[in-house]
């Protein structure tokens, strides 16, 4: 008896095109801690930050308060579609219907849920930058701007190990380009050829499509959450951040009562913390 159904390889093509599209298409898992265990509530106490004495020698000392401050990241957003295909727009289409809605599908929710992680990490960080006028669309701020930004996280141990990101839009491109074209040798060789270097002055550079940040206030694009990050970009160092996605995504399929065809909807549930220990480590860009 055959047990395996024809709606099982369907599911697993499905799950394999948005394991895919969310590792391929999404910033936010290269600069965020992942978390996707099934936690709804991530719990970070911490205590104050010690200041040591020096002094001369005496031998004796003064004892100070401990404190404990309560920290969390709730799971409280999810990121949904869902949509239904008649019988006869299945049987009469003259290509792959399945395949291609799938496809459309799965990147549409990468997408929605890249945009939103990388809007809450602007909107979290504590650290502010605002660049010179033209900000990166103009060629001769970009050193001036890395090195600014540098600056803010410089000193910190997460640091020494090189893993700085920077999250710009499309529209940004150009300044690199030709920042990259005039900066050395092997540096513009590198750039000419490969056009946009992956990473710059020991930055990573990640491009995000224009309109990436945005101002929005709980609507079907924040959720919960409300932004102010239109004209802003983001600077940081790697996972000292959480973006949690318990158990990836789901995906159920349906018959549905007086309709022909099959509905089917994909959900997924998120939530994102910028801790308060490291939220300086986070820089909030705007362009001037």
């Amino acid at each position: 008896m055959n047990t395996i159904s024809t709606r099982t390889y369907r599911d697993k093509y499905r799950l394999a095109v948005l394991d895919g599209a969310l590792r391929n298409a999404m910033v936010a898992e290269k600069v965020c801690a992942i978390d996707r265990s099934d936690n709804k509530n991530i719990q970070n106490p911490y205590g104050g930050q010690p200041t040591a004495t020096v002094q001369a020698l005496a031998g004796t000392y003064s004892v100070s308060a401990f404190t404990t401050t309560n920290e969390s990241l709730d799971v409280d957003d999810e990121i949904i579609y869902s949509e239904h295909i008649f019988d006869f727009e299945q049987t009469l289409s003259r290509f792959d219907l399945f395949a291609s809605r799938t496809n459309e599908v799965m990147y549409a929710v990468a997408i929605a849920a890249d945009k939103w992680a990388v809007n809450e990490l602007c909107e979290g960080g504590t650290g502010a930058y605002t660049t010179p006028v033209g900000g990166f669309t103009t060629a001769a701020n970009i050193n001036v701007i890395i090195s600014n930004l540098i600056s803010k996280v410089a000193g910190y141990a997460e640091t020494y190990y090189g893993n700085m990101y920077l999250i710009i839009e499309d529209t940004d491109v150009p300044g690199f380009i030709q920042a990259a074209a005039t900066s050395g040798f092997k540096f513009a060789d590198d750039a000419l050829k490969n056009g946009l270097v992956g990473r710059y002055m020991g930055v990573d550079v990640f491009v995000v499509k224009s309109g990436t940040f945005v101002d929005e206030a709980t609507t079907a694009v924040s959720g919960s959450k409300t932004w102010t990050n239109d004209s802003h970009r983001v600077f940081g160092v790697k996972k000292v951040t959480t973006f949690a996605q318990p158990r990836d995504h789901k995906i159920e399929e349906k018959s549905v009562t007086g309709k022909t065809g099959i509905e089917f909807v994909i959900y997924g549930y998120v939530g994102f913390k910028v801790w308060s220990q490291k939220a300086a480590l986070t820089v909030d860009i705007t362009l001037a």
